[in-house]
């Protein structure tokens, strides 16, 4: 047995042996413990700020409280201490921070400073609370006088505050009447009731983590419309939670649907996006509107086989709407950031599947960005020993992913799955990682987010289909974080 042999071998077994195996390689994880909602993601003086559900004392769900991380670009992350944590009996559920120009008064020797919006649980009321930071998110001071908002309800929750002309909107969920209602502050202190919207679109499952932001009408000589994000649980295309969004209009008042009330819009058909937010205060002179999401699925979220950590999140994508033969539509499409991770290329024009998968014969890796057609193929990814794969291809109009063979699988009988999204243009972008995958079909009009846990030598990549059939691709390897 030849000494690089040996290495790789005994790397495997440390990796194992250390429960890294299913660490993502460009995908954000807390360095230890459960995560699940991402929080509060912000841009403040040259930081992304990234916090999110978190569980300090152990992987399962419990004790919630914000930890907190930050970022120069999205893709490298330092972890900060926990922001905000559980206290007198109440969780720190989710919401959303903003950067303030002092309207709170709560700003100490600077014009602007952070406020976090979250909600606040008990086991008999949900309420919403304000928190101020004005050492750049490093330390948080919770309002003495909280709650700012307060319905005398149990399920009440997932603030999202943003600025609209001379005042900031709130829109928050209530989750079993399938509604979102909005709120309008002067000082972040006191709120007013604006309006409700729904139910309408999916209404299987309990409403939360709303969003709601403009975006460009590509097409529309300059003009844009809102988007209201949703996240539903259960009820979603895959089964459990995912998130859908309403296309429409706001008044900084009402939000109106510019579809018919029983149109569903799916932002991701796969099994595992949930809890999207989208990052405040990106610059101007930037543009983009960036969310990201909770990569899991709650049918099976607490037994994900991984340690030290539980919960991963997806890679941050830029937005933008686009219009189809369907109407206009969400487009995602990964962070430009994502281009500084790709290392060895390799790219194949007019070939036959034969001679592509002679070339990816000695291909092994577990984090890799793959642009190609599949017109006439499927793709194979993760490969390994025993007909381990997960299976990505087209019948007929539905862009599918098959993870039913793809690793460990058997931790929930919810996991294993064929996965379905209908779909017309077949040029895909797929990222691979330790234990996920995630397609963006045509402009990344249709997306489709799976975990997986395959196993340490599933490192192979294939092409299926008639070996004289000719396709292309261009493959890079991405380097770690």
């Amino acid at each position: 047995m030849t000494r690089h042999l040996l290495f790789a071998l005994s790397s495997m077994a440390l990796l194992a042996a250390s429960g890294e195996q299913f660490r993502p390689t460009f995908h954000f994880s807390p360095a230890k413990n459960w995560t699940n909602d991402p929080n509060g993601a912000v841009y403040y003086r040259g930081e992304y700020h990234l916090f999110y559900q978190y569980n300090p004392f152990g992987d399962v769900w419990g004790h919630m409280s914000w930890g907190h991380a930050v970022s120069k670009d999205l893709l490298h992350w330092n972890h900060l201490p926990v922001a905000l944590a559980e206290e007198n009996g109440a969780m720190i559920f989710s919401g959303s921070v903003v950067v303030d120009p002092n309207t709170s008064g709560f700003c100490i020797a600077s014009p602007d400073c952070l406020i976090a919006i979250y909600t606040a649980h008990t086991p008999a009321f949900q309420t919403q609370h304000i928190a101020v930071s004005n050492d750049l998110g490093r330390t948080w001071k919770k309002y003495a006088a909280n709650p700012v908002i307060d319905l005398g309800m149990k399920d009440f929750r997932d603030p999202k505050v943003f600025r609209h002309a001379d005042k900031w909107v709130m829109v928050v969920a209530i989750p079993l009447e399938q509604k979102v209602r909005f709120f309008a502050s002067t000082d972040l202190k006191k709120w007013d009731a604006l309006s409700d919207f729904g139910p309408q679109g999916a209404i299987n499952g309990a409403w939360e983590c709303p969003d709601l932001f403009p975006l460009p009408f590509f097409g529309g000589s300059g003009n844009s419309k809102w988007v209201l994000s949703v996240n539903v649980n259960p009820g979603a295309p895959a089964g459990g939670s995912g998130n859908q969004y309403f296309i429409g209009e706001f008044d900084g008042k009402n939000f109106r649907n510019s579809n018919s009330a029983d149109v569903k819009l799916w932002a991701d058909w796969g099994k595992d996006f949930y809890a999207s937010t989208s990052f405040s205060d990106v610059p101007r002179k930037d543009g983009r509107r960036i969310w990201i999401a909770w990569f899991s699925n709650w049918l099976y979220a607490r037994e994900e086989p991984t340690t030290p950590f539980r919960g991963i999140m997806t890679i941050p994508r830029t937005l933008s709407l686009r219009q189809t033969k369907d109407g206009l539509r969400l487009a995602q499409t990964p962070v430009a950031e994502l281009s500084k991770l790709r290392r060895r290329k390799i790219e194949m024009h007019g070939v036959t599947i034969a001679q592509a998968n002679r070339r990816l014969d000695r291909f092994a890796s577990k984090a890799y960005e793959l642009q190609t057609d599949l017109s006439n193929a499927s793709l194979l990814l993760r490969v390994g020993p025993e007909g381990e794969q997960t299976l990505v291809g087209f019948e007929s109009d539905n862009l599918f992913m098959d993870r039913t063979h793809s690793g460990n699988v058997g931790f929930n009988k919810e996991f294993p799955g064929i996965h379905r999204a209908p779909c017309l243009p077949r040029n895909v972008r797929v990222l691979v990682d330790s234990s996920s995958v995630e397609i963006f079909a045509g402009n990344g009009e249709v997306v489709m987010s799976d975990r997986i846990f395959p196993g340490l030598r599933s490192t192979g990549l294939q092409f299926k289909g008639v070996p004289s059939a000719r396709i292309s691709f261009t493959l890079w390897i991405l380097a770690g974080k």
